[in-house]
């Protein structure tokens, strides 16, 4: 079983939230920011550049570019390569041309439910709502 409009909403959310990360360790020299948070070397809201501002909550970063938002959270030793079905939903919102079948949580949480069942994403077990390919090269191949 492969689903292409999942494996590509996934992976566009994904592509996003790296280069969003790239631009906070270029701003900040880390990409996992939310320990600089935690350490009080920056505060919860801010400026990355220009129009583009980040705002740090729990365990994850929302970041305000001009057009969109993007909500991402961190996973175990900082990865940020993990979603969930309300981020791709909200995701898929922000790009309704791209995404519009995955405008409806109930669709988007069924189809990540397939790919659990069907052993092709898993969660960590070390407490986070992320869920992560299993086989990490799936997400190189969809983004």
């Amino acid at each position: 079983m492969k689903n292409e409009a999942l494996e590509y909403l996934i992976g566009d959310f994904l592509e996003q939230v790296d280069k969003i990360t790239a631009m906070l360790e270029k701003k900040f020299g880390d990409r996992f920011i939310l320990r600089l948070w935690r350490t009080k070397k920056i505060p919860q809201r801010g400026s990355v550049n220009g129009d583009v501002t980040y705002e740090l909550h729990g365990v994850g970063c929302r970041v305000y570019l001009s057009e969109v938002c993007i909500d991402f959270d961190y996973g175990p030793d900082g990865r940020i390569d993990g979603f969930d079905s309300w981020r791709l939903y909200i995701y898929a919102n922000e790009f309704p041309d791209r995404h519009q079948q995955y405008t409806k949580l109930e669709i988007v949480k069924r189809d990540l439910d397939e790919y659990i069942t069907a052993g092709k994403i898993k969660r960590m077990q070390c407490g986070t709502s992320n869920l992560y390919f299993k086989d990490e090269q799936l997400y190189t191949r969809c983004s």
